[in-house]
């Protein structure tokens, strides 16, 4: 895949889907994503591209005005790897286990993401996020960790 068509394929994925209607998401992501896809998260791994769009879809749960922003990248490598470091914004809702934030308290999440491309589509997939600053605006380390 050359460099424009990697570039495009990540902007579908963000903000593409992340900022794209619930109900479009599992179109897009059998798009982007290979069939067998693999994503890794935090704690689990999800198989398919309707397991990564449902993986978006709890995220839309739980906030509302999500904005992402590419600030690095997409680099992309000569071995078929893509990867850019990102800065999510939202308003939360609710649903985040120990939050103690209130409905509509803004947050900033850094991350990267990092994904095997094959076939013109992505087949592997990394995220590796800022978890402890996002868990502090959401008041969920308790109080010796303000």
């Amino acid at each position: 895949m050359d460099e424009a068509a990697a570039r495009e394929l990540y902007r579908r994925w963000l903000p593409g889907m992340w900022e794209a209607p619930t109900e479009e998401l599992d179109r897009i992501a059998r798009e982007v994503f290979t069939d067998d896809v693999v994503g890794h998260w935090p704690g689990r791994d999800v198989h398919g591209p309707t397991a990564v769009a449902d993986q978006i879809r709890t995220t839309h749960a739980m906030f509302t005005r999500i904005r992402t922003t590419v600030q690095v990248g997409p680099v992309i490598g000569a071995d078929g790897l893509v990867a850019a470091h990102w800065l999510f914004t939202a308003d939360y809702v609710d649903g985040v286990p120990g939050a103690t934030a209130s409905p509509g308290t803004g947050v900033r999440y850094p991350g990267a993401d990092f994904f095997r491309v094959r076939d013109g589509r992505f087949a592997e997939y990394w995220v590796v996020g800022d978890t402890m600053t996002l868990m502090a605006q959401l008041g969920a380390l308790g109080p010796e960790a303000g």
